[in-house]
């Protein structure tokens, strides 16, 4: 197995809108999707569509969303055998907000992902261990996280640990011992207290946080592209140009086809283009995992671009 996503599912509840209402208003929204979501689910289907051998640890409720979601990673050849429902909870789900400049607003409601415990990580030990990389996300309780990470470091088994939604109670000395940290610009911003709203403070919030120990400080920021931080050392990656419908899950997306590209090469430089290319491509469709690229539609893009 290549990769181990370990944390949530989602619903994706999404409402296209030209206007958010005033306290009290009704407003007619043009469009609605109901979808299969979620950052840990996302970033699964997103490297798996890639080829990437890939197995995914999470809770599912037991209503009428879960099999739907266990089948949906399925189709797309997550090994789902760690994926378990959780009786008298919920699933977990996230209402969207997209306006008509392809902004999103997001609210996530956890239900089963809280219920992913420690003693599920344990149970998926076997596998776990033997697994090139982890993806970790916070939509799942942190006492998972900080015990998957410990987990790691024992059987030496990198970790991408992506700070999504951003929480101030992570413990900064635990997101040192992953390999990748991987945030936005936004939750950068919630993590360090600094401003994010140009690039020489984007670069001087990441150096915050390399001073207190990480590793390599990947820092998504939409349309200025990425940049990766490690020591004294940057590296940018622009962003690919294209015309956004919907930028929803276009992060997981960055994240999952990083994870497949740098378990296949090793290459961080070559494995930031091709995920900064593949978030692209999804924004130019509407939801999440819909609006990801296989192999042959992500092939034919880097094509295209290369003949611009």
């Amino acid at each position: 197995m290549d990769i181990a996503v370990i944390g949530s599912n989602m619903v994706d509840l999404i409402t296209y809108i030209t206007e958010m209402p005033k306290t009290g208003e009704t407003l007619e929204a043009p469009d609605f999707e109901i979808g299969c979501g979620g950052k840990g689910a996302n970033q699964a289907v997103a490297a798996a569509k890639l080829g990437a051998s890939v197995m995914m640890v999470s809770k599912v409720g037991d209503d009428l969303f879960a099999d739907n979601t266990i089948n949906n990673l399925r189709q797309h050849d997550v090994d789902t055998r760690f994926v378990e429902k959780v009786p008298g909870v919920s699933s977990g789900v996230a209402p969207i907000f997209v306006d008509r400049e392809s902004h999103n607003r997001i609210l996530i409601i956890k239900g089963a992902n809280n219920h992913l415990g420690v003693a599920d990580i344990d149970q998926a030990a076997e596998h776990i261990k033997h697994c090139k990389l982890i993806i970790l996300q916070l939509e799942v309780p942190l006492a998972t996280v900080y015990h998957t990470i410990d987990f790691a470091r024992q059987h030496q088994v990198p970790v991408i640990l992506n700070p999504a939604p951003a929480s101030r109670e992570l413990d900064i000395d635990y997101a040192c011992q992953c390999d990748f940290f991987m945030p936005n610009e936004t939750e950068l911003e919630t993590l360090t207290g600094m401003p994010v709203d140009s690039e020489p403070h984007i670069l001087a919030a990441g150096r915050s946080l390399l001073a207190r120990g990480l590793k390599n400080l990947i820092i998504t920021m939409g349309h200025r592209g990425s940049v990766w931080l490690t020591g004294d050392n940057i590296h940018r990656v622009d962003p690919v140009p294209v015309r956004a419908t919907d930028t929803s899950g276009a992060g997981d997306a960055y994240i999952g086809c990083f994870a497949h590209y740098y378990v296949r090469s090793g290459d961080i430089k070559q494995a930031m283009g091709f995920a900064s290319a593949y978030a692209a491509y999804s924004v130019r469709g509407k939801g999440t995992q819909r609006s990801y690229a296989d192999a042959a539609q992500f092939q034919e893009f880097i094509a295209t671009l290369h003949q611009e």
